[in-house]
C-alpha cells in the first residue's frame, strides 16, 4: 500500500509499505479522510522519531475485521481515536484520562497518511472507535478528534456562561475553540492572529472581535469590555509574544488556558506576586481528549453546533501529502488541509 512517509517538514515522501495484518479482535481501516493536525508539524517533537507515518483525525470504512470482533462488520462508516485511556488507572479515577500509560503508548499501524491502518484491539475495546451516520462526510468526520480536544480544553478551563474570552491564534484549534465558546458563553469573544486571512476566519465563526496580535491586545479588549480583561484566555498558538499576551490579558480571578505547543526550550515568565499572590489567577492545560469527548464532539459536528466543512480549505491525494505540509504552516489562505489517501 502507499503511505506519505515523514522525514521532516519539508521531506514527506510517497513510499510503499505492506499492507498491516490484522490479529483478533482489530480492525483494518480504509482511509478515506485524514487531517493535518498542528501538532503534526512540530517538527522538534517529530523529527525525533522519524522516518514515521503521520496522521491521526481519521475517517473511513471497515476494510477488513479481525475474529472475535462483535458489532463491526466490513463497509461500516467509522473514526477512530488514535490514542485510548485505560479508564482504571490513578489518573483515570482522576479524571485526567490524558495522562494516562496506556493512553501515551497506543496508536495507529502505520499512521492515517496511508491507504489503510490497523486498529489495535485495544483500541476497539476501549472506546476509541465511533460509527458514522450516513449523512456525515468522512471529511467532516476527521474534525471529531480535534473538536474532542477543545471540549476537553474548555471543560478543564471551566468556562462560564457569561465569560469573555480571549482566543489567541486564529487557525483551525482556535476556530474551533470560538465555536464552541459562542455555543457556549454570551460574553463577548476576542480572536488574535497576525493573519489578515485568519482574522476574518475568526470573525465568521463567532469572534466578536478580531485583533492584529501586534498590536496592544490588553489595551484593546479593556477599550472595548468596559474596562474589564478577558476572563478566559485560550493560548492556540506557540510564539512566545503570545504567552506575554496571555499573561498580561486576563482579569483578576480570570484564567489561562495552555492549549498548544511552545516551541522548543521555550519558557513563560511568571510574576508570582502580579499574577497569583493578589489576583487570583488560574493557569492550566489540557492535551488531547478521551473517548467520552469524541462522542460529544460526534454529536455536535452531526447536529451542524459547529461547523466544521466551511474550514476546509484544501483537499490533497496522498502523492501530495507533502505540499499539504508546506500549506499547512501557512498563515496566508490556509486553514485545514484534508488528505484523501484514496486519491
Amino acid at each position: 500500500m502507499r503511505i506519505a512517509n515523514y522525514y521532516n517538514n519539508r521531506d514527506v515522501r510517497l513510499e510503499e509499505l505492506p499492507l498491516p495484518a490484522i490479529r483478533c479482535g482489530e480492525i483494518l481501516m480504509k482511509v478515506e479522510s485524514a487531517g493535518i493536525c498542528g501538532t503534526d508539524l512540530l517538527e522538534w517533537y517529530r523529527v525525533k522519531k522519524a522516518p514515521l507515518v503521520l496522521g491521526h483525525e481519521v475517517a473511513g470504512t471497515i476494510e477488513k475485521a479481525g475474529d472475535g470482533l462483535a458489532g463491526y462488520k466490513v463497509g461500516d462508516r467509522i473514526a477512530a481515536s488514535h490514542h485510548v485511556p485505560c479508564g482504571s488507572c490513578h489518573y483515570c479515577a482522576r479524571g485526567h484520562e490524558t495522562v494516562c500509560d496506556m493512553l501515551r503508548a497506543t496508536h495507529f499501524e502505520p499512521g492515517g497518511f496511508a491507504e489503510y491502518l490497523r486498529i489495535p484491539a485495544i483500541n476497539i475495546e476501549k472506546g476509541g472507535v465511533y460509527s458514522l451516520p450516513d449523512d456525515l462526510s468522512f471529511e467532516e468526520a476527521t474534525f471529531i478528534e480535534p473538536l474532542a480536544c477543545v471540549l476537553r480544553g474548555q471543560r478543564a478551563a471551566q468556562l462560564k456562561s457569561k465569560d469573555t474570552v480571549l482566543v489567541l491564534g486564529s487557525g483551525i484549534s482556535g476556530l474551533l475553540h470560538i465555536q464552541l465558546a459562542r455555543e457556549n458563553s454570551t460574553g463577548l469573544i476576542f480572536a488574535t492572529d497576525v493573519s489578515e486571512f485568519r482574522l476574518n476566519g475568526a470573525k465568521k465563526f463567532g469572534a466578536d472581535y478580531a485583533i492584529d496580535a501586534r498590536e496592544d491586545v490588553a489595551a484593546r479588549i479593556k477599550q472595548l469590555n468596559d474596562g474589564r480583561l478577558a476572563d478566559l484566555v485560550i493560548l492556540c498558538t506557540g510564539a512566545k509574544s503570545a504567552i506575554m499576551q496571555a499573561l498580561n490579558a486576563v482579569e483578576r480571578g480570570g484564567t489561562v488556558l495552555i492549549f498548544a505547543a511552545a516551541d522548543e526550550g521555550v519558557n513563560m515568565p511568571l510574576s508570582i506576586n502580579d499574577l497569583f499572590w493578589r489576583n487570583e489567577i488560574t493557569l492550566t492545560s489540557s492535551y488531547a481528549a478521551a473517548s467520552k469527548e469524541h462522542i460529544e464532539a460526534l454529536e455536535l459536528i452531526c447536529k451542524k453546533k459547529i461547523r466544521v466543512k466551511e474550514m476546509i480549505t484544501h483537499r490533497l491525494g496522498l502523492a501530495d501529502c507533502g505540499q499539504g505540509f508546506k500549506l499547512a504552516a501557512s498563515p496566508n489562505d490556509v486553514l485545514k488541509v484534508i488528505i484523501e489517501p484514496q486519491r
